[in-house]
């Protein structure tokens, strides 16, 4: 009976590294799209004095900010995406857990695709312009970033228990080090 969930726990976890792949996939093929159309030309306007398609090379994080840190963040998404997926491997394999799960992934693949544009271009490419707010342009990685991170705050206030989340951090040991 033990390896048959040890097998249903690393079918999972295979399947959410699959959708991981899946969605850096995408967030590449839209950087990449819009880097052979949109790099040197005028904004393209998807709907006027709201929303436009517009190539920028961002050399910091989110919204421009640590600009020049490239090393920090080389070092950092792959740091952090290793500890995520490692939650993801242990949270229990339920219906109840499946967004938990989703939304570590997201952040993994959004990460991660940023990641790679770094590591080969030193830049990120955004291309996402939201003008009513004149919030900073940003790509799909990014949205896979936020809409995660909302979420990921919405399920720990107000879905799981203190409870649930106790035992999810047990099993990874995390609060051994804080109990010492």
């Amino acid at each position: 009976m033990a390896s048959m969930a040890k097998r249903s726990k690393a079918s999972g976890t295979f399947l959410y590294i699959l959708l991981i792949i899946l969605m850096i996939i995408l967030d590449q093929i839209t950087k990449r799209a819009a880097a052979a159309s949109l790099r040197g030309s005028d904004p393209y306007v998807i709907i006027e004095n709201v929303l436009e398609l517009l190539y920028v090379e961002n050399r910091g994080a989110a919204f421009g900010m640590m600009n020049g840190m490239r090393g920090f963040f080389l070092l950092l998404a792959p740091t952090v995406s290793v500890m995520l997926l490692y939650l993801v491997h242990i949270i229990p394999r339920s219906r109840r857990y499946i967004p938990l799960s989703l939304c570590l992934s997201s952040i993994i693949a959004g990460a991660a695709g940023n990641f790679i544009d770094r590591l080969l271009y030193a830049y990120v490419v955004d291309f996402i312009y939201f003008m009513p707010i004149d919030f900073p342009v940003f790509n799909v990685a990014d949205i896979y970033v936020t809409c995660a991170t909302i979420c990921l705050v919405i399920l720990i206030t107000f879905v799981y228990s203190d409870k649930e989340l106790g035992e999810i951090a047990d099993q990874a040991k995390l609060l051994s080090v804080f109990r010492k």
